[in-house]
């Protein structure tokens, strides 16, 4: 019989796709969210036997523990994600970013193993003239990448942990984020037309939301080797500075406007080429290329309509 897995955050950007992948896989899924966005990702999901929804939030102790008491894999994907995020609410990121993780990891099993996403934002200003690995010290700038690289670093003190620190991540999915660098490029090329961009030459790598669900299942089915350490996940052929990313996304909208202004900073600071070597030889490799992503990102956003805060 497959393992049980409990995907926190599971209505989320990648909860919404992981739990699909898990299912088709054949693992029994229970999923935990809050739906503070309102989403309504996993309606598709409902008639699946295998799968399961509990309404709550992953700091609660008393809803957690049973959950975790039940689960063979726990995937904690719950996160106030990204810089401006966590700066509106600084309490609320430290908490579910960071002590509820640390709840999380005292409640379980050292037998449990734990696949844990972070953020390859860790590695903050390094040059984009070196690779950054896994060894590279991390020197997270923003209070986003702080909360997750102390995670990370309490998890992988313990055993049966696998760690992923996620390049930028894009695709279509049933709870759709556009402040992502390639969704949000590709949208406002469709939308406005034209995009101001600063830090033109910063570079970052990327990689789709599906090749990163894969990249979970994939950890579970190769535990034993793996765990104990980080990977990066991203895809080698996808480390492009901002400029670069603006002009592939202008070769399937070629009225994309693009201007490069000298004015803004990115609060991660985040500008390397990072390299995906460890991950590859651990026998997992990203394959959906940006091409592929942006076609799909143009097909999905036809879909989107009318805006509702826009007579247009």
């Amino acid at each position: 019989m497959k393992s049980k897995v409990l995907v926190t955050g599971g209505a989320g950007y990648l909860g919404s796709i992981l739990c699909e992948h898990l299912l088709k896989a054949g693992y029994r899924v229970t999923a935990i969210d809050k739906l503070i966005y309102g989403q309504h990702s996993l309606f598709h999901l409902c008639a699946h036997p295998s799968f399961d929804f509990v309404f709550g939030d992953v700091r609660d102790e008393k809803t957690l523990q049973p959950l975790i008491r039940k689960a063979d894999v726990l995937i904690p994907l719950a996160a106030v994600v990204g810089a401006p995020a966590c700066d509106r609410d600084p309490w609320l990121a430290r908490s579910v970013n960071q002590e509820a993780i640390g709840m999380l990891n005292r409640l379980r099993s050292p037998n449990q193993l734990v696949i844990y996403p972070t953020t390859n934002s860790g590695y903050g200003t390094q040059s984009s003239e070196v690779f950054c690995t896994e060894d590279t010290p991390l020197e997270p700038i923003s209070l986003y990448g702080q909360t997750k690289v102390q995670a990370e670093t309490l998890l992988l003190q313990t055993p049966n942990v696998i760690s992923l620190r996620l390049a930028t991540v894009f695709g279509m999915s049933p709870r759709m984020r556009l402040d992502l660098l390639v969704n949000h490029f590709v949208y406002a090329a469709v939308t406005d037309g034209y995009l101001v961009i600063f830090e033109k030459d910063f570079k970052r790598n990327y990689v789709h939301i599906r090749d990163v669900a894969d990249c979970f299942l994939y950890c579970i089915e190769h535990s034993s080797p793996m765990a104990g350490k980080p990977y990066n996940v991203g895809l080698d052929a996808a480390n492009l500075s901002k400029a670069e990313l603006a002009t592939k996304v202008k070769d399937y909208v070629p009225r994309f406007y693009v201007h490069f202004s000298e004015v803004g900073s990115d609060p991660d600071k985040r500008n390397y080429i990072v390299s995906n070597r460890r991950l590859r030889e651990a026998g997992f490799e990203a394959r959906r290329s940006l091409d592929e992503g942006i076609q799909e990102l143009l097909k999905g956003y036809r879909m989107f309509g009318r805006s509702p805060w826009k007579n247009v």
